[in-house]
């Protein structure tokens, strides 16, 4: 039977571990070729293994996106191997120190913003021309929800995440009546991944749900496609 996400191709950040690895297996079991980029090339390797050990199809693609021309490179390789990029999920981020306004460090704040706004406007930028030649290009952000309710000592992942939201949500507006490319923000709430462990320490991991979880509602999204500005947040 042919699959949903048959002959599409879909790039995950983010993609060594949590929500993006799980994302990235998730696409592959329904069809897609997924392209996985994160820093540490071994996870990466784990990941590719688990997808191919359950019939899946994926390319690895080690880098770090905040570095300079890394995503203009991935974006050159990939577009001369296919015509089309149909499915990106923009996973990837840093959490940074959590700390009080007056006290985030500046050297940390730059990286923050630089992998988490500057690098994401990049790979917008450097794949819109493969999005336009997809049939329906689906373009998915995941955020937190302190980039819309700030928090206190969450300042700087705070600020990230909504100008993160405000880049995705502005380019899915300028799309919108003129591509079939569509945008979503997805928040996927409380989640088991390592970046929720070092947010909260003492919270026990199996009181909140596994990255599957958020992993089958993206896929969703991708398969059932969705209308212009569409946000939402996982909570089960």
């Amino acid at each position: 039977m042919t699959k949903p996400l048959e002959n599409k191709l879909a790039l995950v950040t983010g993609a060594s571990r949590g929500i993006g690895a799980a994302t990235a297996v998730a696409l592959a079991a329904q069809g897609a070729h997924v392209v996985l980029t994160a820093r540490t090339a071994k996870a990466l390797e784990e990941v590719e293994e688990t997808i191919f050990d359950a019939g899946g199809s994926a390319t690895i693609a080690p880098l770090d996106l905040a570095e300079n021309e890394a995503i203009a490179r991935l974006a050159t390789a990939i577009g001369e191997r296919w015509q089309a990029l149909d499915v990106m999920v923009m996973n990837a981020g840093m959490l940074g120190t959590l700390s009080a306004v007056p006290a985030i460090d500046a050297k940390e704040f730059a990286s923050i913003l630089t992998l988490n706004v500057s690098a994401q406007q990049a790979l917008i930028a450097a794949f819109d021309p493969m999005f336009r030649r997809s049939a329906g290009a689906r373009v998915i952000g995941i955020t937190s929800s302190v980039g819309r309710t700030p928090r206190a000592y969450w300042g700087a992942y705070g600020a990230s995440k909504a100008a993160f939201e405000t880049l995705l949500s502005a380019y899915g507006d300028e799309m919108a009546e003129i591509s079939k490319i569509r945008t979503a923000i997805l928040d996927p709430g409380a989640t088991r991944t390592k970046m929720r462990a070092r947010a909260y320490p003492g919270e026990d991991p199996a009181s909140v749900k596994p990255p599957e979880t958020v992993a089958a509602r993206i896929v969703a999204l991708a398969i059932d496609g969705f209308e212009a500005g569409h946000t939402e947040r996982v909570d089960a």
